[in-house]
């Protein structure tokens, strides 16, 4: 059985990662597909992960893709987080995850609806939804407040959990847009505010090609191997939110490898993709919180020492701003008040690193611009570096 080093996987993280400098793309969609999905919780995430492996990193750019010809589409889908993925990746995903993810959201909202004691029931949801979507036609995008204005339905109000002690009064708009949103019906369209702004505004969607779930996952599984390889079971069933059946199925319907890792553990990577390969230039890298090389693994041991977890993550498990040196973190950055990106080293990786993190730290300050990034998932050194 091969063995892949922890170097090696390393060395594939600057490449497959677009993180070297002469691996950086030219489109956002490439990196997209790079990486098979960008963490969207946060709004700023989305733009800064892009540009940090863009060759020319800007925020039009992205915008293009996200919000004009979108080429690029928000989904609710992997452990039923919203991610960004490429058009073309997007019936995977839907098929894989998301679907199945929309059919929990629309089972929970109904359930609520029961509880409410009101008759609110699966029709008057079904008029509800065909309400806004009439609305939205008409109006083009428009914000939640501004659908639930336009759409007398949507203006409801239901207590939910009754009886319970987290008993409350809600309005069923957010709750309704949430699910046409998660089965595909509507999108995320520009947001009011600039581009680190979650308050999107609405649009109808456009439909995509329906696929069956089995060959979707395991297509996804090959392309997580193919971006985050070499991989255990336990990273594929966490990054995706499968079950221990779903990822071995898929696993095996990639045509998937099996391989040992400098610990000895078993795990997995595309076909064909044993053979160790050349390490590239001394690379730096400044990367977003929940930057996809940083959430790509539950075990990040190889790039990631124990001692700096504490340090660079929330509480929930949300990893923060990072600073890479060759395929390692070693450190965290924030953005000071005045726009200016501070770091700090949590381990001395030399005077050509430092130089090349000085670099990188100009490069985003240059995109950036007067904007100002608070990550939404706050870590202690993050909150520490803008104190």
């Amino acid at each position: 059985m091969q063995r892949i080093s922890d170097e090696q996987r390393r060395i594939r993280i600057g490449r497959r990662h677009l993180l070297t400098p002469e691996a950086r793309a030219s489109s956002p969609v490439d990196v997209a597909d790079a990486l098979v999905a960008l963490h969207a919780t946060d709004a700023a995430t989305v733009f800064l992960s892009a540009c940090a492996r863009l060759a020319e990193p800007g925020i039009a750019a992205v915008e293009r893709c996200l919000y004009e010809d979108v080429s690029l589409v928000r989904m609710l889908s992997l452990r039923n987080t919203l991610f960004v993925v490429s058009e073309e990746t997007a019936p995977h995903v839907e098929a894989a995850n998301a679907r199945a993810v929309a059919a929990k959201e629309r089972r929970t909202l109904l359930k609520h609806l029961r509880e409410d004691g009101n008759g609110l029931d699966e029709r008057w949801l079904d008029e509800a939804e065909r309400s806004a979507l009439a609305f939205l036609d008409r109006s083009g995008p428009v914000s939640g407040s501004e659908l639930a204005a336009g759409v007398a339905a949507l203006r409801t109000k239901i207590t939910v959990f009754p009886g319970k002690k987290q008993e409350t009064v809600q309005g069923v708009a957010t709750r309704v847009i949430r699910v046409l949103a998660a089965e595909g019906r509507i999108r995320r369209d520009r947001p009011r505010g600039s581009w680190t702004s979650s308050q999107f505004r609405w649009a109808p969607a456009l439909p995509r090609p329906v696929e069956e779930t089995a060959p979707a996952q395991a297509e996804l599984a090959l392309r997580w191997l193919r971006a985050y390889g070499p991989g255990t079971e336990g990273d594929l069933k966490w990054w995706t939110g499968w079950g221990t059946r779903e990822v071995r199925t898929a696993l095996a319907a990639a045509g998937a490898v099996e391989v040992r890792l400098e610990d000895g553990a078993v795990a997995w990577v595309a076909p064909g993709d044993t053979e160790p390969e050349p390490a590239p230039a001394p690379w730096a890298a400044l990367l977003p919180a929940l930057d996809p090389s940083g959430m790509g693994w539950a075990d990040r041991a190889f790039h990631l020492p124990a001692e700096h977890r504490a340090a660079l993550f929330d509480r929930s498990g949300n990893i923060g701003p990072t600073v890479w040196w060759n395929g390692r973190i070693v450190g965290g950055w924030a953005q000071r008040a005045n726009g200016e990106p501070v770091w700090r080293l949590l381990t001395d990786p030399g005077a050509e690193a430092t130089s090349a993190i000085e670099t990188e730290a100009s490069r985003l300050a240059s995109w950036v611009g007067d904007a100002r990034v608070t990550p939404r998932f706050r870590t202690p050194l993050e909150r520490e570096l803008t104190a």
